[in-house]
């Protein structure tokens, strides 16, 4: 098996999707591409990377933690998840976390008759702009924009307001997890072209490095040696005949065997199993 595999792209067609996605997706042939996600392998499983184009903006939505879905007899695995905006419309915004602090019943309120919207903190967004988003957390990702996504491998979403669209709402459950809280802005990065390589999240269920150029010695060390997800964001990364560009996502064994250039900008991925060392 080759040291760099790519990883099967499912698209996934949604009403608040775009028909002209950016480069380098090719833009579908028909209705309007919402996700693309990247089927995950088996020894990453705990692990879902994709990419969300919205020409709307999507629910405002809540998730729940490990605890909480292995206590509610849902398995072991919540979803908490990170963003990086790749492309931004003027005016694109993401929601996250309110702008003050309330009370359950009075979020419980505001879900109900819609003021929720105005009660979220709502981020101006530029490529480049990353967030991670803890379970817990009330979000949304607004109109106009194409992030990146890697997330635990959930598909548990609790939706607390959808714009009067047809869908059903998950109020019971949302309560019970959501914090009626502000986003703590420490979890906020601007990843700019001259940031250099750096950790964006480290722990406590995954980690996730941005590297510019080869991969520094100090993550060669920290991931040891079980398989990542790589995600090439501006140039192709090569291993023996294998390549993957800008919009793949693949399975690297090895990361001392990719072939990088000095400016190439790319993300490694890997969950954060029992037993591991931070």
């Amino acid at each position: 098996m080759s040291l760099l595999h790519l990883l099967p792209r499912i698209a996934v067609d949604k009403p608040w999707g775009r028909a002209d996605l950016p480069a380098p997706f090719p833009s579908p042939a028909q209705g309007k591409t919402g996700e693309i996600w990247f089927d995950p392998p088996l020894s990453l499983r705990e692990l879902l990377v994709k990419y969300i184009f919205t020409s709307e903006n999507l629910s405002v939505q809540v998730h729940p933690s490990d605890a909480q879905t292995l206590a509610k007899g849902l398995g072991a695995q919540g979803k908490e998840e990170c963003w990086l905006v790749i492309e931004a419309q003027p005016g694109a915004k993401l929601g996250i976390g309110l702008r003050e602090a309330t009370d359950s019943q009075t979020l419980r309120g505001a879900a109900l008759d819609g003021s929720i919207e105005a009660m979220m903190a709502w981020h101006p967004v530029r490529p480049g702009d990353f967030f991670y988003i803890p379970a817990g957390t009330i979000h949304a990702i607004g109109a106009g924009v194409t992030v990146l996504e890697i997330q635990q491998n959930s598909d548990i979403t609790y939706r607390l307001y959808d714009y009067g669209r047809p869908r059903p709402l998950h109020l019971d459950e949302g309560m019970a997890v959501a914090l009626p809280e502000t986003y703590d802005k420490a979890r906020m990065h601007k990843v700019l072209p001259e940031s250099g390589s750096l950790s964006l999240v480290d722990g406590p269920l995954f980690r996730l490095d941005l590297c510019e150029g080869p991969v520094p010695p100090a993550i060669l060390a920290d991931h040891g040696q079980r398989p990542k997800l790589v995600i090439p964001l501006n140039a192709p990364l090569h291993a023996d005949d294998a390549i993957a560009a800008p919009g793949d996502c693949a399975l690297v064994s090895d990361l001392s065997a990719l072939s990088i250039s000095p400016h190439t900008r790319f993300l490694i991925a890997q969950p954060i199993l029992s037993g591991d060392v931070l």
